[in-house]
């Protein structure tokens, strides 16, 4: 399939960050891609234009440049970055990217998820709880931990992975030094308790990372063999299903 892709700018488009689609004209499932503490980085694009290839369109928003950071790369810098991001001000513009693919014209907006890495996916488990019309949401390792509230963090995914109104593929590992084991167990309770369709994958040997070059966690092989179970799985959520 031949696909496009384009750079955003939020002066320009009103939204910052990648966008990959099928060059066809036609309404597609839309996929927004949140990414990981190192930003938009080139795996990502990547796997926008994968998206893309498969029949989607993806977009790519770069969270830090929509919350005012400056800098074309932010690898190493998200720690210090989110200690004083708050989950608030990330999860506005993480609205305000979704809402800009679903008002393309070449994305059909009653079918529209979400995939995320890492810190993205802390974020989308929020985001998801705060919008039920999400049709699938996919997580790499998110990076939840058993922490107290706070204002940078005051509610957590404990309590909002079980009021989710999507199908849900969460992907975990066994040494992942992040989620720990504990924390792992309490997740699989909340989204086990949502009602909702999830499909929880977890693989002993699998560090934090696993799908990110820039990670010291990176493990091709792993990442090559869960990609076709996310393609299913967004398939059976986005494309399959007919609209009540």
């Amino acid at each position: 399939m031949r696909i496009a892709s384009k750079v955003l700018s939020r002066d320009q488009d009103g939204v910052s960050g990648f966008l990959a689609y099928p060059s066809a004209a036609a309404r597609r499932p839309g996929v927004l891609l949140l990414h990981h503490a190192n930003g938009v980085t080139a795996d990502l694009r990547t796997t926008a234009a994968d998206l893309a290839r498969g029949g989607y369109v993806a977009l790519v928003p770069n969270l830090y440049h929509m919350l005012g950071v400056a800098g074309d790369s932010h690898i190493g810098r998200g720690a210090e970055l989110q200690q004083r991001l708050t989950d608030e001000e990330s999860l506005r513009v993480i609205g305000d990217a979704c809402r800009s693919l679903a008002r393309r014209a070449n994305v059909d907006p009653a079918r529209t998820g979400i995939a995320a890495h890492s810190m993205g996916g802390r974020l989308a488990i929020p985001f998801a709880a705060d919008t039920p019309e999400l049709r699938a949401l996919v997580l790499y390792y998110p990076s939840v931990r058993d922490e107290i509230r706070t204002e940078l963090r005051p509610r957590h995914a404990f309590d909002l992975a079980r009021t989710l109104k999507c199908p849900s593929l969460p992907v975990y590992g066994g040494r992942d030094l992040i989620a720990a084991r504990e924390t792992r167990r309490r997740l699989w309770e909340s989204f086990n308790a949502n009602g909702q369709a999830f499909e929880w994958h977890f693989y002993s040997h699998a560090r934090h990372g696993f799908a990110s070059p820039d990670s010291e966690g990176y493990q091709p092989e792993l990442a090559a063999m869960v990609w076709p179970l996310v393609l299913d799985f967004l398939h059976r959520a986005l494309v399959e299903p007919p609209l009540a």
